[in-house]
């Protein structure tokens, strides 16, 4: 497993995965780039205050900020920085995952497994975040492991088990966010065989239907943007509708202003009862912007077209 350090953050780690414009090209950002390059971090740190307090809302020069604090051994500080960031921004990912690596960093691993689900729950396909959730159950196995063979020392299978563990995690650290990370690869459902289909779908019907989807989302009309669901809809992350619906209802509503615009719309494995659309999708809110490919899974419900499935990359 490749990991990434620290200076690999900067303002990469959150313009590269999130979507958020690069800030870098500003001259004021690039100074604090080189100083933070050079290891001058005091003097970064106070160029990054200043332009803070000329935009409290700027979350990249409020990321850094938790980048540089980190490289200083200020972890206390540092998590300050990223959780006050995570209520600023709910939507991003990164500052969830480097609450996690401090978390981890600490051997506080059940905070750190919260910060990576919720830092998946925002961006399914943040592959970071996957894999250092991944080495967290792995070392808190360690743990539970060591616990039992202090119990019973002639418990075998947990000597294996451990064995195992440490050899295929034992050298690894956990992840900073980073945007070099692979994408999640999204192994397609195998779908339940059946008859070949005698009506083909109207892929109008198809199209409107998720057009529909985008402009309720874009004009954050969140009961009708909901209902553009089944009833049988598999959440993202596992969570239950309820927690998911929440959620979606939070961050619609929480910006000023959304823009959702579809591209390059294509239907297929279409019949009577069941389509998929695959799409580019550019969102654009007061608070992020970001460009995403799309596949929505839709089954015909009442003679409505709605929503089963939703998968981005």
């Amino acid at each position: 497993m490749k990991r990434t350090s620290l200076l690999a953050l900067l303002f990469l780690a959150i313009a590269g995965h999130a979507g958020l414009s690069l800030a870098a090209t500003n001259p004021e950002y690039q100074e604090v780039n080189t100083l933070f390059k050079q290891g001058q971090y005091d003097n970064a740190l106070t160029k990054l205050n200043a332009l803070i307090l000329k935009n409290p809302q700027d979350a990249q020069a409020r990321f850094l900020k938790g980048v540089i604090l980190t490289e200083q051994n200020k972890s206390a500080d540092a998590i300050k920085v990223f959780t006050d960031l995570t209520e600023s921004f709910p939507e991003l990912p990164e500052p969830y995952n480097n609450l996690a690596v401090l978390y981890a960093a600490q051997g506080q691993y059940d905070k750190a497994k919260t910060a990576l689900e919720m830092a998946i729950r925002t961006h399914p396909s943040y592959a970071t975040a996957h894999e250092n959730l991944g080495d967290v159950y792995a070392k808190m196995a360690s743990q539970a492991y060591d616990k039992a063979l202090q119990l019973d020392g002639k418990n075998t299978a947990a000597q294996t088990k451990l064995s195992l563990i440490k050899n295929l995690f034992g050298k690894n650290t956990i992840a900073v966010a980073a945007n070099t990370s692979k994408p999640v690869v999204v192994v397609p459902v195998k779908p339940v065989e059946s008859k070949p289909a005698v009506v083909v779908a109207d892929n109008s019907d198809v199209t409107s239907a998720v057009q529909a989807w985008a402009d309720a989302w874009g004009g954050q009309n969140v009961d009708a943007y909901l209902a553009s669901y089944a009833p049988n809809f598999k959440t993202p992350s596992g969570e239950s509708r309820s927690a998911w619906e929440a959620s979606r209802r939070e961050r619609i509503t929480a910006p000023k202003k959304i823009s959702v615009a579809l591209s390059d719309v294509r239907v297929s494995d279409a019949d009577s009862n069941s389509a998929t659309v695959h799409f580019k999708q550019a969102y654009q809110s007061d608070r992020l912007k970001s460009s995403a490919t799309k596949t929505l899974s839709l089954a015909k419900v009442n003679g409505k077209w709605l929503i089963t499935e939703e998968r981005s990359r």
